[in-house]
């Protein structure tokens, strides 16, 4: 809403200084600024009002060294992540951008499904919260939707040709609308590490017969629908110890902010020789202010920490960073940059899976790890989790470096 104020006041009063708004680059900044600013101020009163609320953590006796201390710390503080989020978007971001939309979509989503599942484990007194069933099910309903925008919207396009070179500063400002010639709708993505990096996922269909191209919808939206899935359930696994889900997720989120602004901006897609996704650069301003948020909260969060996020801050991290990774097209790269996701999913399917199985062979169930997730082992082998944590951050930097190289390194 200010976005809009600010260029009108400027267009009709010539306002000074009203033209830095119209850069991507400084309203992000100032969308990070704000949405720490609301999340340190605000959030030590949402953790009150919380405590006063009694929306303290239930904690199961794992046989993990500090656990019993953590009984009682209030939940739910993904509320801290969401509000210090959309506040600052509304306000700063051009909320009529589709890519903008869709990520408030995301957000709001998942962040019921989220508090909903909190709640019934914090007021119903129900361990198992919201059944897993119901979860899914809204992680494929949101799939479908991010889907279905990202495939039959107009407003997605890529590699669009501006037809007048004069234009250019209006694409990289992204201030007015800009005229296009061989504006597109594509299922296409990126590759990484890969010469010639693009795939199409209608290929799949054009290999069968050319005219069932139309139908490539039928493999896109359930690939979307995986990646929301398992990166959100990724999130989930994650925030086991304090500050482990937020700080990795800070690390993954500014990481996406750089391939939105690249792909976004025409100067730097055509230098970098990477996929132009027109209007994308307004992602960027989301995803400041959700890194705000998200290191807002990490204040808190720390070991020892006052507050837990909760599935209504896990789901919707890794809710929003599956759609911003389909909408930058750099989906394949996530085993990469969402590495640690990574691993901690694999070892709860790893664990789960051997245990089944030497118990069906054997009578008795065996373990890889001392516990899952993975964070958990390393607790469970005497380590402090404040260590675990830093070490994860640490894995996390390095796999983001690795991610940043793959626009170069084909």
């Amino acid at each position: 809403m200010l976005y809009y104020l600010i260029d009108y006041l400027e267009q009709e009063f010539g306002l000074p200084g009203a033209s830095l708004f119209s850069y991507i680059t400084f309203r992000a900044a100032i969308a990070f600024i704000m949405s720490l600013g609301f999340s340190t101020i605000y959030g030590k009163k949402i953790i009150r009002y919380l405590q006063k609320q009694q929306v303290g953590e239930t904690v199961r006796d794992l046989g993990l060294e500090g656990q019993a201390q953590k009984a009682g710390t209030p939940t739910m503080g993904g509320l801290i992540i969401i509000f210090s989020t959309l506040i600052p978007v509304v306000l700063l971001a051009a909320i009529d951008n589709i890519y903008v939309v869709m990520l408030i979509i995301t957000t709001i989503w998942m962040g019921l499904i989220g508090f909903t599942d909190d709640y019934i484990k914090i007021f119903k007194k129900d361990k198992g919260g919201l059944h897993g069933k119901f979860k899914v099910i809204g992680q494929v309903g949101l799939g479908a939707i991010v889907g279905a925008i990202m495939y039959f919207h107009p407003g997605i396009t890529i590699k669009e040709e501006i037809r007048n070179p004069e234009q250019q500063q209006e694409a990289l400002l992204q201030t007015s609308p800009v005229e296009f010639t061989e504006a597109k709708q594509s299922t296409k993505t990126t590759i990484p590490f890969v010469k010639n990096n693009e795939l199409d996922y209608s290929r799949v269909f054009e290999w069968i017969s050319p005219e069932l191209v139309s139908w490539s919808w039928l493999i896109f939206i359930p690939i979307v629908i995986i990646i929301v899935t398992a990166v959100s359930n990724g999130a989930n696994l994650t925030d086991g110890i304090d500050g482990l889900a937020a700080g990795t997720s800070a690390i993954i989120v500014i990481t996406l902010a750089l391939f939105a602004w690249i792909s976004g901006n025409i100067i730097f897609a055509d230098y970098l020789n990477v996929m132009y996704i027109p209007n994308s650069g307004e992602m960027v301003v989301f995803i400041a202010a959700f890194a705000g948020g998200l290191v807002g909260f990490l204040w808190y969060n720390t070991y020892p920490a006052q507050v837990f996020m909760g599935d209504t801050g896990s789901l919707t991290i890794g809710g929003i960073i599956a759609v911003l990774a389909i909408a930058t097209r750099k989906e394949l790269l996530i085993p990469i940059l969402c590495g640690v996701f990574l691993m901690e999913n694999l070892s709860v399917m790893m664990q789960v899976s051997w245990f089944k199985y030497t118990k069906k062979k054997f009578g008795e169930g065996r373990r890889i790890f001392l516990m899952s997730p993975l964070h958990h082992h390393y607790q469970k082998r005497g380590i402090h989790e404040s260590k675990i944590v830093v070490r994860f951050w640490i894995v996390g930097i390095l796999l983001a470096i690795i991610s940043i190289v793959t626009l170069k390194i084909r």
